[in-house]
């Protein structure tokens, strides 16, 4: 089990191993299963954060793991209790390998489609190599405003860095600051029309290549940009277009990387005449992204649904029925 850093992490070994100080081995009885104690170890996450040593880099010694509190059934209930969360433990794998495939997939689609490899039924012609600026328009955000008092009983959304970083979809989550009319007022802030882009453009987690579009017309904090289809493209095309930007590349900057607009601007890019085929392949890879966002939610119930249950199981809470001739 960790003893350092990220507590609770837990896993059976199948050899003998030799362990460093950073982790510590509990070596069961024969009243004790192995995966039943796993189990119920990895779900006492709170409290061993709680005994854990007060330093920058949290830390168990023996006798704080030795404290730790393990409800214990008879052994066969043990086992039948560590075989319902193991199913649980099987799903959650295959949904996640289900997940990643998903994902590959789409990095395929989009390696064709949006390079022009391959062409869609019914769209002919040859791609234009032209210049980002040339087929959007680039633009970016507006400084935050500063006090509480522009918060206060707010009702504007004002996305800001983070709130992109926590979205691992293809669409801008609700941003978690609201600000008020006076602030838009006072401060005379401009929304991004909904349909556009939106990308970190300053800051260390420009490296990340964090994209988002806009569900909504929204106000944007100046660390991020955005990009807004004209009448030469189409917006759902330029977001998986500028996924394929790296813009780590052609960022300025090592400590706080910067990513000049204009410089954005001179990429060149290859895509379809017809908007037609543009809005013909976002819908194709639109598709994908709707498959890949039902897994991610199915993955998060059945991971919400197996500690729900461990909470029931791993405290006597809910009992289970052991078949007497298996006992």
């Amino acid at each position: 089990m960790a003893a350092v850093g990220e507590l609770g992490l837990v896993a059976i070994s199948t050899e003998d191993v030799v362990l460093n100080q950073q982790l510590h081995a509990f070596v069961c009885s024969d009243s004790v299963q192995n995966e039943y104690l796993a189990y119920a170890l990895s779900a006492q996450k709170y409290y061993m954060e709680s005994v854990a040593s007060k330093t920058t880099i949290p830390y168990l010694n023996k006798a704080n793991c030795e404290s730790i509190p393990v409800p214990l059934p008879p052994l066969p209930e043990q086992k039948k209790i560590a075989q319902i969360l193991s199913t649980w433990d099987q799903a959650i794998t295959a949904t996640e390998r289900l997940l990643e495939n998903s994902q590959q997939r789409k990095k395929g689609l989009m390696q064709q489609l949006l390079t022009g490899k391959k062409r869609l039924p019914g769209f002919e012609g040859e791609w234009e190599t032209t210049k980002v600026g040339k087929i959007c328009k680039l633009g970016a955000g507006q400084s935050a405003p500063q006090g509480e008092d522009f918060f206060d009983k707010g009702i504007h959304d004002f996305l800001r860095v983070s709130d992109i970083g926590s979205s691992a979809g293809r669409f801008a989550p609700v941003s978690r600051d609201k600000i008020n009319d006076r602030a838009v007022q006072e401060k005379r802030l401009s929304k991004v029309p909904a349909g556009a882009t939106v990308f970190t453009k300053s800051g260390a987690s420009l490296l990340l290549n964090q994209r988002a579009q806009l569900k909504t017309d929204t106000y944007i904090v100046s660390h991020l940009g955005f990009a807004l289809g004209t009448e030469l493209s189409d917006d759902d095309f330029i977001y998986y277009l500028f996924c394929l930007i790296d813009f780590g590349k052609i960022a300025a900057g090592t400590s706080l990387p910067a990513l000049q607009l204009s410089t954005l601007s001179q990429i060149k890019v290859t895509v379809p005449t017809q908007k037609q085929e543009q809005n013909a392949i976002a819908q194709i890879l639109g598709v994908a992204d709707q498959e890949i966002e039902r897994i991610r939610k199915r993955l998060l119930l059945l991971k919400q649904e197996k500690q729900a249950l461990m909470q029931q199981l791993l405290t006597g809470k809910r009992r289970v029925q052991v078949d007497t001739e298996a006992a």
